[in-house]
C-alpha cells in the first residue's frame, strides 16, 4: 500500500467516512481553501481549476498505485471519484457567477 493510500485509509478511519464522503470534502476544502487563501471570489477560474487539478492528481495517483499492484485499471471508479470531488465546488462556482446567492 502506497503513502498516499494509507493516508487515505487513516482519514476515512478517523472521521468514519465511507470513500465518497471524503472526496466531497476534500473538493469542497481545496475549493473554499484556495479561494480564501488568496482573497478570490468564488466566480473566479482558479478555485475551480484547483479542485479539478487535485481530483485528477488523486486519481492519477490512485490508477498509479493499482498499475504498480497489479490490479485493473479502475478508470469508472476514478471517474466517479472526479466526479464526487467536483460536484459541490461546481454548484458553488455556478451560483456564485449566475446569482446572487454568493455574492458579497
Amino acid at each position: 500500500m502506497s503513502f498516499f493510500q494509507s493516508i487515505k485509509l487513516s482519514l476515512i478511519h478517523a472521521f468514519g467516512l465511507p470513500r465518497d464522503a471524503l472526496h466531497i470534502y476534500v473538493g469542497l476544502a481545496v475549493f473554499l481553501a484556495f479561494a480564501g487563501a488568496f482573497r478570490i471570489s468564488l466566480r473566479d477560474w482558479r478555485p475551480i481549476a484547483a479542485v479539478l487539478f487535485v481530483a485528477l492528481a488523486g486519481e492519477a495517483w490512485d490508477l498509479s498505485d493499482d498499475f504498480r499492484s497489479g490490479r485493473a485499471l479502475g478508470w469508472l471508479k476514478s471517474w466517479h471519484d472526479i466526479w464526487n470531488t467536483m460536484f459541490w465546488p461546481t454548484v458553488l462556482f455556478v451560483l456564485a457567477r449566475t446569482t446572487r446567492i454568493l455574492k458579497r
